[in-house]
């Protein structure tokens, strides 16, 4: 039986999309997560996920980490952006780092299921008015989402937080951790990057998100 996984923070959203694809789409299971680290756990448990819908501001998912890591980690399952946000950069950057459709969800139901249909059959699937708007990303994204791809989840939340300038104790009581753990994820996320100072840690991730 064919699974599609709705990975999406908003209950409301993912009952609303299995409710209007299962007339669709009759044969299938659906499976649900919430986060970036249920949608990676679901991956893995399930092992047999045939698509992904996926919402680019689940948690865990800032600066594009959620498709770069679930694309990185799990390159054979497609994946479908389902997002609010559908200005070309966005697209664009989105289908960069590996997505194979983006679709918005305001988009109607018919065009959701043509871009799922275009993805399993092997294809791929953009709005036709955003077709025309979209551009690739660049060598030196490419090879930073490379990078990013290997950080942990909890890595990445320690990244986040020293974008947001926060000092190593006030991350630890945020994550109700050590400053030990702190220091030891800001050292792994250095090595990683290949950088050495928090601001080049910072500056470099922000170019996933710089304009093309």
């Amino acid at each position: 039986m064919p699974k599609f996984l709705i990975a999406d923070d908003h209950p409301l959203f993912r009952e609303a999309l299995k409710g209007a694809l299962s007339p669709l789409y009759k044969d299938v299971a659906f499976v649900e997560s919430d986060a970036l680290e249920t949608t990676l756990d679901s991956l893995e448990t399930c092992g047999d996920i045939d698509i992904i819908l996926l919402d680019l501001s689940m948690p865990g998912c800032e600066n594009f980490y959620g498709i770069i890591r679930v694309c990185g980690d799990f390159p054979d399952v497609p994946v479908i952006v389902i997002s609010a946000s559908d200005h070309p950069k966005v697209v664009s950057q989105a289908i960069g780092y590996g997505a194979k459709g983006f679709v918005s969800k305001s988009a109607a139901i018919s065009s959701i299921a043509e871009a799922i249909d275009n993805v399993l059959n092997g294809g791929t699937w953009l709005p036709e008015e955003m077709k025309s708007q979209i551009d690739s990303i660049s060598a030196e994204q490419q090879e930073i989402a490379l990078m990013v791809a290997e950080l942990t989840p909890k890595q990445f939340q320690v990244l986040n937080y020293l974008q947001e300038g926060m000092l190593n104790k006030q991350i630890a009581y945020d994550m109700d951790v050590t400053e030990a753990t702190v220091k030891a994820h800001t050292s792994a996320i250095f090595k990683k990057l290949k950088v050495n100072t928090r601001t080049q840690a910072v500056l470099l991730v922000e170019k996933l998100q710089s304009n093309i």
